[in-house]
């Protein structure tokens, strides 16, 4: 073969890749964008319940949202009963707690998904909905640690420890935020869920 065919081939090749490679960026950049674009709220995020199953968050669009990460060997750990009670009390009013179980403070929860499933079911009775375990801060943090803590600036900042408390308005929206020490039945944190609670849209 001459060697003019040759180099004829070879920047046709050249060309050829570099061609795929533009159309992988953009396939790329256009997913990355989508993802972004997707995390407009809380519902937008999919998660996994206690038991390994995927669930959409939107499956709770229209209630009101109390969003705690969770740990067994917390000194806040019997804030579980509260949550409960808090739970039972404004259900039916739409108010949902979903409690995500985090091991980045202090290693408080270092047990598996079934092993959390039966200590705060067996010891405080839990029957709000529980989920697997997440990252709720650090280079590994879980999307929805991602958006809650950066979402709305009034509430942004990393979580601080177990039991951060954020309150989800029917739209999806985060419009109150709890420390640690706040215990859930506590006169703010019940003023903020009734407020939450009176408003329909």
């Amino acid at each position: 073969m001459k060697r003019g065919s040759i180099i004829t081939i070879a920047v046709a090749a050249i060309m050829i890749a570099g061609v795929i490679i533009f159309y992988q960026m953009k396939e790329t950049e256009g997913s990355s964008a989508q993802t972004k674009g997707s995390m407009r709220s809380v519902y937008d995020i999919t998660v996994k319940d206690i038991d390994g199953k995927q669930v959409k968050l939107d499956r709770y669009k229209g209630n009101v949202l109390m969003i705690v990460n969770v740990a067994s060997e917390c000194g806040f750990t019997p804030q579980y009963e509260g949550l409960q009670k808090i739970y039972q009390k404004y259900q039916q009013q739409g108010l949902v707690v979903l409690g995500f179980p985090a091991n980045n403070f202090g290693g408080q929860e270092p047990g598996s998904e079934a092993e959390i499933k039966t200590f705060c079911t067996q010891r405080f009775k839990v029957t709000f909905p529980m989920f697997s375990k997440v990252s709720a801060k650090g280079s590994d943090i879980h999307p929805l640690y991602k958006f809650l803590t950066a979402s709305n600036p009034e509430f942004a900042g990393d979580v601080t420890w177990n039991f951060n408390k954020f309150l989800i308005d029917r739209n999806g929206n985060t419009i109150a935020r709890f420390d640690s020490s706040d215990e859930p039945e506590s006169a703010g944190v019940t003023q903020a869920i009734e407020g939450a609670l009176k408003k329909k849209d």
